[in-house]
């Protein structure tokens, strides 16, 4: 039976590098998709969608993630890692303190997946850029709201350890018992 699995966290944390990483080495890894909305809405014309219409950026996140979701239902994986989850988005509306529809809460506990690891903010490898507007002081907030929001949606969540991008992808399989 195939396992979805979400690797999550805050900006900057290391997700992207680590889901690389994974891919590389032969690992069925689904992207993050707030970056191509990011640069969709720029050619709409909006500079900062999740800043101007937060729920707006939101459904188009959900709706992608959603579709992500859905997709990976044909795939011959046994696995497929997810840089973020569906939860992520109402954990982004919690921590920007913006109310959201009754649609976002109901998607994320009908669509579940089956184990969730949450990178830690982590100081050391903290950049922000052009997509990356938050301080590290916000990334600890918005950490805060992620681990609320998958234990809202009775998640365990397994916590990676700062390393190497090798031990952190070992963690992972370790804790998900396969072979490395």
């Amino acid at each position: 039976m195939m396992k979805r699995i979400v690797i999550t966290g805050g900006p900057s944390t290391g997700k992207t590098t680590l889901i690389d990483y994974m891919e590389q080495k032969g690992l069925h890894c689904i992207p993050e998709i707030s970056r191509a909305v990011i640069l969709a809405a720029r050619e709409e014309g909006i500079e900062q969608l999740f800043l101007e219409d937060p729920i707006l950026f939101s459904q188009r996140l959900l709706e992608g993630r959603l579709r992500q979701f859905k997709e990976t239902a044909q795939s011959t994986s046994d696995r497929i890692f997810f840089d973020r989850g569906l939860p992520d988005v109402t954990a982004y509306m919690d921590y920007l303190g913006t109310t959201y529809p009754e649609h976002f809460p109901k998607t994320c506990l009908e669509y579940r997946y089956d184990v969730v690891f949450l990178l830690p903010p982590w100081k050391e490898i903290y950049q922000q850029d052009s997509e990356r507007y938050e301080s590290f002081e916000q990334a600890e907030k918005i950490h805060l709201a992620l681990v609320k929001a998958y234990e809202k949606y009775n998640y365990n969540i397994h916590t990676v350890p700062f390393g190497t991008v090798e031990e952190r992808m070992a963690y992972i399989l370790t804790t998900l018992k396969i072979n490395h």
